[in-house]
């Protein structure tokens, strides 16, 4: 890795970039960065900006204003190297063999041809794909073609990895293998870049998201404080008793035999609650806390405002 680069400085910086095409304005203002040793998650509708920052980001498309930097500078081709992408759409040579495609993606990213063979293996083997090594690729099922597409983007251990719906076609156990890899090289000090719709899966894989909508960055922050900050004035209980006359509750409901949900009035806080409770001593308390949205939830809110 450049010496220039340390736990202390982004991998991925984005400053104001804009990008037109024509009288359209694909991107109007996005900022992030990406640290060492984090997955990022770039989310966003349809048509919201996403595919062209990342093409920004890999130098297909220059940016109309704004900073782009990589791995502490500007793209350079040994910077592009140290640099994995996956494409939504199929970007592989599809009359090609599994293992003959991935040895000549992995010598254009600076392998040598031994070492491009032998990484590839190992990984066709953790991803059970060791018995299609000289399947053509075009005859491969979207799920099998998905996890050759996975491997050719971490084949040469990029530092940085931007990768475009990487769940897509997978079955939820090849989504755990897929998802094995990304926490790896994130353990190893990588960056990654991952824009996906399965919001659940952002949820609990990525450490910080930003929300691109209508070309701006209109969110970010760690998954926690997006949730903490669309957090409703509900409260879930679960727990058995007598629930009622609570000063501050404006309605109590009851969904099963223990679980309660209380909509508190603006001026009440939780601990207000909970103290009532404790002191009422009718209703034995298992659980107690705010009721926190999905990133499901908070991304339909943010698009459809």
């Amino acid at each position: 890795m450049n010496m220039t680069i340390t736990q202390h400085s982004p991998l991925v910086s984005v400053q104001h970039i804009r990008k037109n095409f024509g009288d359209k304005v694909a991107v109007a203002d996005v900022s992030f960065e990406v640290w060492p040793g984090e997955v990022f998650g770039l989310l966003g509708p349809n048509g919201a900006g996403k595919t062209t920052t990342i093409r920004m980001l890999l130098d297909i498309f220059k940016p109309d204003s704004g900073i782009i930097e990589l791995l502490g500078g500007l793209l350079t081709a040994e910077r592009r190297d140290r640099i994995g992408y996956m494409p939504e759409e199929r970007g592989l040579y599809s009359y090609m063999r599994v293992l003959d495609c991935l040895v000549y993606l992995g010598t254009l990213k600076g392998l040598s041809r031994q070492e491009a063979r032998q990484r590839a293996i190992v990984y066709l083997e953790r991803l059970e794909l060791a018995d299609q090594q000289r399947t053509k690729i075009e005859t491969l099922s979207r799920g099998m073609t998905q996890k050759v597409q996975v491997i050719a983007a971490v084949l040469h251990q990029p530092d940085v990895l931007i990768i475009d719906e990487p769940f897509a076609n997978l079955d939820p156990v090849n989504t755990q293998l897929v998802r094995d890899i990304i926490l790896e090289l994130r353990d190893q000090g990588k960056a990654i870049i991952m824009t996906s719709h399965q919001l659940a899966l952002v949820e609990s894989l990525c450490d910080r998201i930003a929300l691109i909508h209508r070309g701006q960055v209109v969110l970010q922050g760690t998954v926690a404080e997006v949730r903490r900050q669309f957090a409703t004035n509900i409260l879930y209980l679960n727990g058995n008793g007598e629930l009622a006359n609570l000063a501050g509750v404006l309605n109590i409901e009851r969904r099963t035999a223990s679980d309660w949900y209380l909509t508190l009035a603006a001026d009440t806080t939780p601990q207000t609650v909970l103290q009532a409770i404790l002191e009422a001593d009718t209703f034995i308390i298992n659980r107690f806390e705010i009721s926190m949205p999905t990133l499901d939830e908070i991304f339909v809110q943010i698009v459809r405002q």
